[in-house]
């Protein structure tokens, strides 16, 4: 129990920092004092808005203020379901409607911003929103209490609807909502128990589905304001370089070409529609200053990574004597290596933006909203109050966008156009010019004896993104997400020290990608107690199951996945089957891989099994899903991902030269849910941290051959027997 119990340390750490950080993140949920009591006249048009997340009009409307963006991970359902839940709403009787910019009402509780990410919209907003429902549940029924002259007690709430049990009589909640607001409301509301669940649980329908299947959906992409123009965009292609000159004479040419805006950094052409400014922006003849990163490439980049790696780090937890444990028995040294990864969402980085003299207007899908309004406002010197901030579906964010260069790039481009412009890069910018998944140099070192790890050291070197992106969360030289899945490992292990290094690399801008930090530190901890296993000459399941003594939630989902994996049968040649356990973002997941490995060395990945427990499950389905989704995002990574440097300039420009896993590539995937009854864990993220470390230890059980690095290199597999 102490090691699930540890399991979410290194977040909680990061999350008390968050909190204090944001000034107190919870008020968006405190429910105000009530308003006066309209008078009758206004009586059946008054709205009942009792927190600043739910709003009930007097026609029994239901709005849902949605602090989360829709990015593809099912909140907008998720989320709407918690909310009718606690209501005792109907689910068809809510509407949604995305939150606008303001950190102090809609700051995430888990990261102290206005920001959607690190598989929290479920895990942060469970309680707060449960309790925001409850109580507004509990003041309709004190309104219909008085209505009636009853006792509370008499009364039950079904649908929307508040009715007297002895009498038969009812009230919708629109016809309550004058009269709620005037009900004192209870601090601490009673929560419905698990038994009293209708709708969480339940594999409901989407929400989001039909517009995105007929069309009707509007993504960041989409948006059209009355006057758009379009800009298409070409930034240097050298990092930190800038514009030297621009010869526009040929592009002016082009019929749709209105304006073409010289930066400092960019350059955009303007027309009428996307495609004739993309034509006026390959028709310019553009001379870049290239400046002091031209010379920079991938091997400069990892020899500074790998001088780094071999200092000691800031030490992150520490149980025992590592260096005393590792001086016994049998000594093993491993080091595995992480690219840097692009994002590549299907919908482009885009923005539409209305720069006024005296405000600014923003249509984005941006996963946070708060900082997208404070750039605009820094950008054009305007208060907060005058820039609108229009959030839009995500297609796809993976944390690219919990970035603002998209919207600051695009707001400094309107500042030069009249009326409003929709600026989209293309696929080549969008890789050529993203914030990176961060290069990870891991060194492991560990000692058996008796077949037992009585030592283990573990240090992570790589870039701090929370240095940037949340600076007070990076504290005494760690970063909580570097080392996450690295300090709260789930074997019990007497000796262990994680250390941390940070290094930068030059010139290379880096941020979040889908898993965050235990992406990288999964794949280096499970591959190395796959090594371990071998060297002990062990099952690699039993291995780790005899290091699980105490955690029973890691021990129930590695037995569950060995049984339905079929964990131990017999495969045909060049055929093996990997393991992988990780406890990361408050969920516990084992997955077995079955891959076969071809003479030419490339690999089939046949079948994914995984096992989860994620504590309460709001929609079953979702989690399906969303661990399907994430075991496909991982797999591109172990097969094909990687970013590489040049001349100061990444070398990859579209999906034939960044490989995505096609749909013959696809194995079949298996996902079996552990009930539970524990708070929920986070989902959208975990699948692609399950899936390199087990498909790498399948590749060895196949062929024998320990792949360390990422993606896999097919030249070390071809012809190897199994």
């Amino acid at each position: 129990m102490e090691r699930e119990a540890a399991a979410s340390l290194s977040r909680r750490t990061l999350l008390k920092v968050g909190m204090a950080a944001a000034g107190g993140l919870l008020l968006g949920f405190e429910l105000r004092p009530a308003r006066s009591a309209p008078g009758p006249a206004a009586a059946d048009r008054a709205s009942f808005a009792p927190n600043a997340f739910i709003r009930i009009d007097a026609d029994g409307t239901i709005t849902l203020i949605m602090p989360q963006v829709e990015m593809g991970q099912g909140v907008y359902t998720s989320i709407a379901m918690i909310l009718a839940e606690e209501l005792d709403a109907s689910l068809e009787q809510v509407r949604l409607e995305a939150a606008p910019p303001n950190e102090k009402l809609y700051a995430n509780p888990m990261l102290g911003v206005q920001a959607t990410g690190n598989s929290n919209s479920i895990r942060a907003f469970w309680i707060p929103l449960r309790k925001a429902a409850a109580a507004t549940r509990e003041l309709l029924v004190k309104a219909a209490a008085q209505a009636w002259s009853v006792d509370a007690g008499a009364l039950h709430t079904v649908d929307g609807t508040v009715v007297h049990d002895a009498s038969g009589r009812k009230l919708g909640y629109g016809a309550l909502a004058a009269r709620a607001a005037a009900q004192p409301a209870s601090p601490e509301p009673r929560l419905k128990s698990k038994d009293q669940f209708r709708l969480i649980g339940k594999p409901l329908k989407r929400l989001d589905t039909p517009g995105k299947v007929n069309g009707r959906a509007i993504y960041g992409i989409d948006v059209l304001p009355p006057g758009v123009l379009f800009a298409a965009m070409a930034a240097c292609p050298v990092f930190g370089g800038s514009v030297a000159s621009v010869n526009d004479d040929d592009a002016r040419k082009i019929p749709g070409v209105r304006q073409v805006v010289v930066l400092e950094d960019l350059v955009a052409v303007v027309g009428d529609y996307y495609w004739a400014a993309k034509q006026g922006l390959e028709a310019l003849k553009i001379a870049w200053n290239e400046g002091p990163n031209a010379s920079l490439d991938q091997a400069q980049i990892w020899k500074q990574a790998d001088a780094a790696s071999r200092k000691p780090g800031v030490v992150a937890r520490a149980v025992g004597d590592a260096d005393q444990g590792l001086a016994r028995g049998t000594r093993l040294d491993a080091e595995y290596r992480m690219p840097f990864l692009a994002h590549a969402p299907m919908e482009p980085i885009n923005c539409t933006v209305h720069v006024r003299p005296d405000s600014c207007e923003v249509w984005v899908g941006t996963q946070v909203v708060g900082r997208t309004q404070a750039i605009a406002a820094k950008i054009c010197g305007l208060p907060l109050d005058k820039v609108s901030v229009h959030p839009q579906l995500l297609g796809g964010g993976f944390g690219r966008r919990l970035e603002v260069d998209g919207t600051e790039k695009a707001v400094r481009v309107a500042r030069h156009v009249d009326g409003p412009v929709k600026v989209v890069w293309s696929r080549e910018e969008d890789i050529q010019h993203d914030v990176y998944r961060p290069i990870y140099l891991d060194r492991l070192s560990a000692s058996l004896e008796q077949g037992k790890i009585v030592g283990w050291q573990h240090r992570v070197t790589g870039s701090s993104i929370l240095a940037r992106w949340l600076p007070p969360a990076f504290q005494k030289g760690i970063d909580g997400d570097a080392v996450d899945s690295a300090v709260d490992i789930p074997y019990a292990i007497p000796n262990l020290r994680i250390e941390y290094v940070r290094d930068e690399p030059p010139a290379v801008p880096t941020g979040f990608w889908r898993g965050v930090g235990p992406n990288n530190n999964v794949f280096a901890i499970e591959s190395f107690i796959d090594e371990l296993a071998h060297q002990a000459d062990q099952d690699p399941v039993a291995f780790r199951r005899e290091m699980l003594s105490g955690a029973p939630r890691f021990l129930a989902v590695l037995n569950l996945v060995a049984e339905k994996s079929g964990w131990g049968k017999p495969l045909p040649p060049r055929t093996g089957r990997g393991v992988a356990l990780q406890g990361a973002f408050a969920s516990f997941i084992a997955t077995v891989a079955e891959v076969e490995v071809d003479p030419a060395g490339e690999v089939h990945v046949r079948r994914i099994v995984c096992a989860v427990d994620t504590g309460t499950v709001v929609n079953p389905d979702t989690v399906v899903a969303q661990l399907e989704g994430g075991l496909i995002f991982g797999l591109t990574a172990a097969l094909h991902g990687e970013i590489t440097i040049a001349r100061g300039r990444v070398q990859q420009h579209n999906f034939n030269d960044y490989r995505m896993v096609r749909m013959n590539e696809a194995p079949a995937i298996e996902v079996y849910l552990v009930p539970s009854d524990q708070p929920p864990g986070g989902i959208g993220e975990t699948g692609t941290t399950a899936a390199p470390p087990a498909v790498g230890n399948a590749i060895y059980a196949a062929t024998g051959v320990r792949l360390r690095q990422l993606p896999i290199d097919r030249r070390l597999l071809a012809g190897r027997k199994s």
